[in-house]
């Protein structure tokens, strides 16, 4: 496991610097849940949070180069203890042996942390046995809990924690920090709006059924503005190939969703940003000759084809669907 504490403070600076108050002021409950977005950085701040605790420099916290922060970096700290999923879920024993470690006197000097990543995973006797030992907590022992689904979590496991919320980066910001790492303009403002951290972002752009799938839907849009017969070879061609699974058929009406939104945000003001700033002027044109009301019928009709994928539709009759009731708007225009 690859220690992250130096991302937290440019991922999440006001968390950090809250995080920073409590543990100067003593104020850390013996058990903090980290919940946020996949990507959000829930990792490093856990991480930051020991590295700040155990560092054995009060003048400069953290140092990164005294014994603690080292063992830490390396992975090797013997006060940090780390339960992650066994295939679908964390087990029982899994929380038995975590249990079990904790109670040993310990072999470093500090703060013994045990971090529970994903801990919506707990299954119902896993989940009961963490909550008792959380009711009865030792002062020298702090819980973090990670995860994205707090609300998975039993409410007296969520009761006992000192719960934090991660803020999403802003897109802008996003963009910014991937366009330093060489990504296209184009390709930085559609990731910004569909990850939540440069790496996330990074591995989107690394991955050819994203770039496939963004360049399908442009197709798709270009081709909605031929005509019926077009958008449907187009969706044959570009997009039906590539709803393999209930999530790659959510990123491409994600990908539509965005398209329409742009639209609308250039209607409302051409000046605005765009996810797909390569097909403003194609916005531009369907802006100028579409009202208001027919671009909320086909964001209405895209709600409509997500929430119906999660019913289990059949993907390729889903989206045949949705390209006939996309023209239909267009035709009535």
């Amino acid at each position: 496991m690859d220690w992250q504490a130096s991302q937290a403070p440019e991922r999440q600076p006001r968390l950090v610097a809250q995080l920073t108050r409590m543990i100067q002021s003593e104020r850390l409950s013996h058990a903090v849940l980290l919940t946020g977005e996949q990507g959000s950085g829930k990792e490093a701040v856990a991480h930051f949070l020991i590295q700040m605790t155990l560092c054995e420099n009060p003048q400069n916290v953290p140092c990164e180069t005294c014994r603690a922060c080292r063992l830490l970096k390396s992975g090797n700290h013997l006060n940090v203890h780390s339960v992650v999923a066994d295939g679908q879920f964390i087990k029982r024993e899994q929380i038995d042996q975590l249990i079990h470690e904790l109670s040993k006197t310990a072999r470093e000097s500090g703060r013994k942390f045990y971090i529970v990543h994903e801990a919506h995973r707990m299954n119902a006797s896993s989940a009961n046995a963490l909550l008792k030992f959380l009711e009865e907590p030792t002062s020298d022992v702090t819980a973090i809990l990670l995860t994205n689904q707090p609300h998975a979590l039993l409410p007296t496991i969520r009761s006992r924690c000192q719960q934090m919320t991660l803020q999403p980066i802003p897109s802008q910001q996003l963009k910014q920090q991937l366009m330093e790492r060489d990504v296209t303009e184009s390709m930085a403002s559609t990731i910004s709006k569909m990850a939540n951290s440069v790496e996330e972002g990074l591995a989107l752009t690394e991955e050819e059924e994203f770039g496939l799938a963004r360049r399908g839907v442009l197709k798709l849009m270009e081709a909605l503005e031929r005509g019926t017969a077009h958008a449907f070879v187009q969706a044959h061609e570009h997009v039906i190939p590539l709803l393999k699974d209930k999530e790659k058929a959510e990123r491409i009406l994600d990908l539509l969703l965005f398209a329409y939104r742009d639209i609308v945000a250039c209607k409302a003001n051409p000046g605005s940003d765009c996810t797909f700033p390569d097909k403003k002027a194609l916005w531009e044109q369907i802006a100028m000759r579409s009202t208001f009301e027919q671009l909320t019928y086909q964001l209405e009709h895209i709600m409509k084809a997500r929430r119906r994928l999660h019913q289990n539709a059949n993907r390729t009759l889903l989206m045949e669907q949705l390209v006939i009731e996309l023209r239909e708007v267009n035709a009535g225009v």
